[in-house]
């Protein structure tokens, strides 16, 4: 019997990164979770390529949209789950047990606890306010992982071909059938230190105010990336 989970994983310039997502999969793999790891890259030019071939992952390759290329990850897999992560996530030990007990449940999607990859009273209350806003308003998002079941992925539209906000308007879709998993997804802190806890912080609040507004994706993307 093949293993149930393809693991999907969208990079663009993650030479940094990837190795320690893969690194952390290895648990999944042991367990018989893991059918395959797919990397679907948005057009890399640094070792993102090299990473992903060393470590026996099939590489998927398209045009830069995350929405997309998740899309396209999707489409190439052959397991029963999916379980999408971003490339500068990594999950604790433990987490294929909770993946295990989540998989009994193809009716919902399951997603993790949010933690960042650094301490302090910032990167507590940051978390803290992503794990509420997913608990309370069901609005997780990609760094905090996705694990779903193909029949419930497929009735669900699957991910949109959106450069930003694709897991949002996905989570959207599956109002009242998200749920957290008993597990811990470990993100870079990268962004926060470079750009300020509180400046990037807010950026991100006021990002998902204007996609409720109906601000197009593709202009969100552009003022994310300024």
């Amino acid at each position: 019997m093949r293993a149930p989970v393809s693991v999907i994983i969208p990079t663009l310039q993650a030479e940094a990164a990837l190795a320690g997502c893969l690194a952390a999969l290895m648990e999944g793999l042991e367990a018989g979770l893991i059918r395959e790891v797919i990397v679907s890259d948005g057009g890399s030019q640094d070792a993102t390529h090299r990473i992903a071939d060393g470590a026996g992952a099939i590489w998927c390759a398209g045009p830069p949209s995350r929405g997309g290329q998740i899309r396209r990850g999707c489409a190439a897999a052959g397991g029963d789950w999916f379980l999408i992560l971003h490339a500068d996530t990594r999950l604790a030990p433990g987490w294929s047990g909770a993946v295990a007990a989540a998989m009994t449940r193809p009716e919902t999607a399951g997603y993790f606890r949010l933690r960042f990859d650094e301490g302090g009273l910032a990167a507590w209350i940051v978390a803290g306010w992503a794990n509420l806003r997913a608990r309370v308003f069901g609005l997780p998002y990609g760094d905090q992982g996705l694990l779903i079941a193909r029949g419930l992925y497929e009735a669900a539209g699957g991910y949109p071909d959106m450069p930003l906000m694709e897991d949002v308007a996905l989570a959207r879709r599956l109002r009242g059938r998200l749920r957290a998993m008993d597990a811990v997804a470990i993100t870079s802190a990268e962004k926060y230190r470079k750009q300020g806890w509180l400046r990037r912080g807010a950026r991100n609040l006021w990002t998902l105010a204007r996609y409720f507004a109906g601000v197009a994706p593709e202009r969100l993307a552009a003022s994310y990336r300024r």
